[in-house]
């Protein structure tokens, strides 16, 4: 089984509670750092509240995450300009900067290894668009410069440089910061009716709901198996290599991503649709082979993320008909600084007070972009694919993933063990294998 560096040196150990019937000002269904961060802020204003975890608090996919803090997600800031106009794209950045900020407020307090480190958006093979980047943030205010210097051993052509951004130890922040928190562990939510959640042998009533889960399980509000799909990639984190001072990601969402952590180089890459034909660590291994062929790898894992239709995660109500019930969901690769973004717009919505980057965030805006249409495509062909090996969650016909020794459904990137246990959702119970 592959484990993250992480979690290999946290853990975040929780108190019992009883089972039994709950009530509380809102529940929060998910306990990674989405969660987490939305209950902490509630507590912080007066709010009671509860967070139910499926399996224990942070060991799910926020455990697996690089964790980067950084506004730079990819070469984004030029096309958004031409999308979305001026205000909105403003509005996108200010969030994630603020997020920037609080993280550092936080972490003044909390030892969780917090460094200030510049962030690289490289290309390998498209030099005018990272000029039209460069440009694009500056426009919008942010300190940045283009450049064709890197430590990288690969190839690039330039990249984006975005100064003060930082890097954490997740587990040993997400430990902090759920210290004081109300969690129930091993709380699988089956089911919500109204203002009540049904786990196995109790029920948590309360106000309202945010779903918080990595990938949002109610299906018939809001859409969002037609919204998102999941894409898988992998790490590894090896020593006796290179310790960077960046921390770098390629805009091509295929490319590799490395940062430092102490003596480890951490290094990304091999991405793939979920479902689909991937080589897992392989193009990692290779790449780290050729050019540090001294370097022992120590640990490997693998992240899933939920890709969103026009990049720009959803954050506020769950759907139109659905008053009481939010969602924090879809954060491209960058759920960390969309975490805590996403966390402040949720608070300041469930307390009835004004926030300024909603609009941007809502669940709500149009869904008419061409990753729809590729979505649904997908769905289409696996759904009638024959198969007796389906997944549970809508019925797409599940991949066997060689490398992981798991089924994965191509079509909302749900993943099942070889006896078809269920390790990441939307699905909600076991498949039959």
């Amino acid at each position: 089984m592959h484990k993250s560096l992480w979690q290999d040196e946290n853990a975040i150990a929780k108190e019992s509670i009883a089972k039994g019937d709950f009530k509380a000002d809102v529940l929060i269904i998910g306990g990674g750092i989405s969660g987490i961060m939305c209950a902490y802020f509630l507590k912080k204003a007066g709010v009671d509240c509860i967070i139910a975890e499926a399996k224990e608090t942070f060991s799910g996919i926020s455990a697996n995450t690089t964790a980067k803090l950084t506004i730079g997600h990819g070469m984004i800031y030029d096309k958004m300009l031409k999308e979305l106009g001026k205000e909105k794209t403003e509005m996108y950045l200010k969030a994630n900067s603020d997020a920037l900020k609080e993280y550092e407020r936080l972490c003044q307090s909390i030892d969780c290894d917090y460094e200030k480190r510049d962030m690289y958006v490289y290309t390998t093979s498209k030099k005018e668009k990272a000029e039209k980047e460069a440009r694009a943030l500056q426009s919008l205010g942010y300190d940045c410069e283009y450049t064709e210097k890197t430590e990288l051993p690969i190839k690039t052509l330039a990249a984006i440089k975005i100064f003060n951004q930082a890097q954490i130890n997740p587990v040993k922040f997400a430990k902090e910061i759920a210290k004081e928190l109300n969690i129930i562990e091993n709380c699988f939510i089956k089911e919500i009716k109204g203002n009540t959640a049904i786990a196995d042998s109790f029920t948590i009533e309360a106000e309202k709901i945010i779903i918080a889960t990595h990938f949002p399980f109610i299906n018939k509000h809001g859409g969002y198996f037609l919204k998102m799909y999941q894409h898988r990639s992998y790490v590894c984190a090896y020593e006796n290599a290179p310790i960077f001072k960046g921390m770098y990601v390629d805009e091509d969402i295929s490319g590799f991503s490395f940062r430092s952590y102490g003596k480890y180089l951490i290094a990304g890459g091999g991405g793939h649709r979920t479902g689909k034909d991937g080589t897992a660590w392989r193009e990692i291994e290779k790449l780290i082979k050729t050019h540090y062929p001294e370097a022992k790898k120590k640990f490997s894992w693998a992240a899933q993320d939920c890709m969103t239709l026009d990049g720009i995660p959803y954050i506020g109500k769950y759907s139109k008909n659905t008053p009481s019930l939010y969602v924090i969901c879809g954060f491209n690769k960058w759920g960390f600084t969309s975490s805590m973004a996403g966390a402040g717009i949720l608070c300041d919505l469930i307390l009835e007070r004004e926030n300024s980057y909603a609009k941007i965030f809502s669940p709500q805006r149009s869904i008419f972009k061409p990753q729809l249409f590729i979505n649904g495509f997908e769905s289409t062909k696996n759904l009638l694919y024959p198969s007796l090996k389906r997944c549970p969650h809508l019925g797409c016909v599940l991949k066997w993933n060689k490398y992981e020794h798991s089924w994965d459904c191509p079509c909302h990137g749900s993943r099942f063990s070889e006896k078809g246990e269920i390790i990441d959702n939307p699905a909600m119970r076991n498949a039959d294998i």
